[in-house]
Protein backbone atom coordinates (compact mmCIF):
# COMPACT_ATOMS: atom_id res chain seq x y z
CA UNK A 1 0.00 0.00 0.00
CA UNK A 2 2.76 2.40 0.94
CA UNK A 3 5.00 1.84 -2.38
CA UNK A 4 1.18 2.43 -4.30
CA UNK A 5 0.85 5.58 -2.53
CA UNK A 6 4.52 6.63 -3.13
CA UNK A 7 4.37 5.80 -7.06
CA UNK A 8 0.99 7.86 -7.01
CA UNK A 9 2.62 11.10 -5.37
CA UNK A 10 5.21 10.73 -7.48
CA UNK A 11 3.36 10.47 -10.75
CA UNK A 12 1.09 13.06 -9.82
CA UNK A 13 4.00 15.82 -9.16
CA UNK A 14 5.55 14.46 -12.90
CA UNK A 15 2.18 15.21 -14.35
CA UNK A 16 2.23 18.80 -12.14
CA UNK A 17 5.99 19.41 -13.64
CA UNK A 18 4.51 18.62 -16.93
CA UNK A 19 1.60 20.86 -16.76
CA UNK A 20 3.36 23.95 -15.17
CA UNK A 21 6.08 23.55 -18.04
CA UNK A 22 3.04 23.89 -20.61
CA UNK A 23 1.15 26.18 -19.24
CA UNK A 24 4.47 28.64 -18.52
CA UNK A 25 4.82 28.25 -22.61
CA UNK A 26 1.46 29.07 -23.11
CA UNK A 27 1.48 31.93 -20.79
CA UNK A 28 4.61 33.88 -22.19
CA UNK A 29 2.73 34.69 -25.91
CA UNK A 30 -0.84 35.48 -23.85
CA UNK A 31 1.08 37.59 -21.24
CA UNK A 32 2.88 39.81 -24.44
CA UNK A 33 -0.53 39.72 -26.26
CA UNK A 34 -2.19 41.15 -23.65
CA UNK A 35 0.63 43.80 -22.66
CA UNK A 36 1.06 44.70 -26.91
CA UNK A 37 -3.38 45.08 -26.26
CA UNK A 38 -3.20 47.46 -23.06
CA UNK A 39 -0.23 49.05 -25.00
CA UNK A 40 -1.98 50.32 -27.90
CA UNK A 41 -5.18 50.69 -26.04
CA UNK A 42 -4.06 53.09 -23.76
CA UNK A 43 -2.02 54.89 -26.54
CA UNK A 44 -4.78 55.39 -28.11
CA UNK A 45 -7.00 56.37 -25.71
CA UNK A 46 -5.07 58.08 -23.27
CA UNK A 47 -2.91 60.92 -24.54
CA UNK A 48 -0.41 60.72 -21.87
CA UNK A 49 2.65 59.20 -22.05
CA UNK A 50 2.33 58.41 -18.29
CA UNK A 51 -0.19 55.95 -19.42
CA UNK A 52 2.67 53.40 -20.15
CA UNK A 53 2.22 52.45 -16.94
CA UNK A 54 -0.82 50.46 -17.23
CA UNK A 55 0.62 47.86 -20.07
CA UNK A 56 4.16 47.74 -17.44
CA UNK A 57 1.36 46.46 -14.95
CA UNK A 58 0.11 43.63 -17.22
CA UNK A 59 3.71 43.17 -18.00
CA UNK A 60 5.16 42.91 -14.44
CA UNK A 61 1.82 40.51 -14.06
CA UNK A 62 3.25 38.08 -16.78
CA UNK A 63 6.55 37.79 -15.32
CA UNK A 64 5.43 37.38 -12.52
CA UNK A 65 3.13 34.61 -12.91
CA UNK A 66 5.78 32.78 -15.35
CA UNK A 67 8.18 33.48 -12.71
CA UNK A 68 6.15 31.71 -9.98
CA UNK A 69 5.07 28.63 -11.71
CA UNK A 70 8.92 28.23 -12.40
CA UNK A 71 10.08 28.17 -9.14
CA UNK A 72 6.98 25.82 -7.97
CA UNK A 73 8.30 23.36 -10.53
CA UNK A 74 12.09 23.90 -9.38
CA UNK A 75 10.62 23.09 -5.70
CA UNK A 76 8.67 19.82 -6.80
CA UNK A 77 11.90 18.48 -8.84
CA UNK A 78 13.89 18.94 -5.53
CA UNK A 79 11.49 17.32 -3.62
CA UNK A 80 11.43 14.75 -5.86
CA UNK A 81 14.91 14.43 -6.20
CA UNK A 82 15.50 14.12 -2.27
CA UNK A 83 11.91 11.75 -1.64
CA UNK A 84 11.66 10.05 -4.78
CA UNK A 85 15.25 9.54 -6.60
CA UNK A 86 17.49 8.83 -3.46
CA UNK A 87 19.72 6.70 -5.53
CA UNK A 88 19.37 9.01 -8.90
CA UNK A 89 17.15 9.45 -11.39
CA UNK A 90 16.07 12.34 -14.02
CA UNK A 91 16.41 15.75 -11.52
CA UNK A 92 19.62 14.29 -10.42
CA UNK A 93 21.12 14.18 -13.86
CA UNK A 94 19.03 17.29 -14.83
CA UNK A 95 20.82 19.50 -11.98
CA UNK A 96 24.36 17.65 -12.81
CA UNK A 97 23.97 19.13 -16.13
CA UNK A 98 23.16 22.21 -14.94
CA UNK A 99 26.33 22.55 -12.94
CA UNK A 100 28.45 21.38 -15.58
CA UNK A 101 26.84 23.32 -18.99
CA UNK A 102 25.65 26.60 -17.27
CA UNK A 103 24.27 28.82 -19.39
CA UNK A 104 23.50 26.10 -21.98
CA UNK A 105 19.42 25.71 -21.94
CA UNK A 106 16.77 28.24 -23.08
CA UNK A 107 15.82 31.05 -20.33
CA UNK A 108 13.02 29.53 -18.51
CA UNK A 109 11.75 33.10 -16.72
CA UNK A 110 11.96 34.27 -20.72
CA UNK A 111 13.89 37.32 -19.07
CA UNK A 112 15.44 38.50 -22.45
CA UNK A 113 12.01 39.03 -23.89
CA UNK A 114 10.64 40.71 -20.62
CA UNK A 115 13.48 42.81 -20.36
CA UNK A 116 12.71 44.05 -24.43
CA UNK A 117 9.29 44.56 -23.56
CA UNK A 118 9.99 46.51 -20.89
CA UNK A 119 12.20 48.64 -23.07
CA UNK A 120 9.56 49.25 -25.49
CA UNK A 121 7.17 49.83 -23.18
CA UNK A 122 9.00 53.18 -21.75
CA UNK A 123 9.11 54.53 -25.53
CA UNK A 124 5.85 56.51 -25.43
CA UNK A 125 6.98 58.09 -21.99
CA UNK A 126 10.75 58.67 -23.49
CA UNK A 127 9.14 60.73 -26.83
CA UNK A 128 6.80 62.40 -25.46
CA UNK A 129 6.85 62.78 -21.51
CA UNK A 130 7.66 65.83 -19.51
CA UNK A 131 10.36 65.34 -16.75
CA UNK A 132 8.19 63.68 -14.17
CA UNK A 133 7.07 61.95 -16.18
CA UNK A 134 10.38 60.35 -17.52
CA UNK A 135 11.57 60.21 -13.90
CA UNK A 136 8.44 58.40 -12.54
CA UNK A 137 7.84 56.13 -15.47
CA UNK A 138 11.70 55.21 -15.87
CA UNK A 139 12.01 54.60 -11.86
CA UNK A 140 8.65 51.97 -12.35
CA UNK A 141 10.53 50.64 -15.23
CA UNK A 142 13.63 50.07 -13.77
CA UNK A 143 12.34 48.74 -10.69
CA UNK A 144 11.05 46.03 -13.26
CA UNK A 145 13.92 45.20 -15.14
CA UNK A 146 15.95 45.11 -12.02
CA UNK A 147 13.09 42.85 -10.64
CA UNK A 148 13.29 40.39 -13.91
CA UNK A 149 17.20 40.59 -13.48
CA UNK A 150 17.37 39.80 -9.59
CA UNK A 151 14.12 36.79 -10.20
CA UNK A 152 16.74 35.45 -12.46
CA UNK A 153 19.51 35.18 -9.98
CA UNK A 154 17.30 34.32 -7.53
CA UNK A 155 15.88 30.94 -9.56
CA UNK A 156 19.67 29.79 -10.80
CA UNK A 157 20.41 29.55 -7.34
CA UNK A 158 17.13 27.93 -6.15
CA UNK A 159 17.91 24.38 -6.99
CA UNK A 160 20.98 24.20 -4.65
CA UNK A 161 19.27 25.84 -1.92
CA UNK A 162 15.62 23.70 -2.07
CA UNK A 163 18.18 20.63 -2.64
CA UNK A 164 19.81 21.48 0.83
CA UNK A 165 16.50 22.81 2.54
CA UNK A 166 14.97 19.33 1.55
CA UNK A 167 17.63 17.10 2.58
CA UNK A 168 17.43 18.62 5.92
CA UNK A 169 13.70 17.99 6.19
CA UNK A 170 14.53 14.98 5.28
CA UNK A 171 16.99 14.08 7.87
CA UNK A 172 15.18 15.69 10.31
Amino acid sequence: METTRHEAEFEALRATIRERGTVRMILLPVSLALWAAAAIATIAAVALPIAALVPLLVLAAGFEAIYALHVNVERIGRYLQVFHEPEGGWEHVAMTFGQRFPSRGPDALFSGIFLIATALNYLPVALGGTLPELVVAGLLHLVLALHIGTARQRAARQRSLDLERFTAIKNG
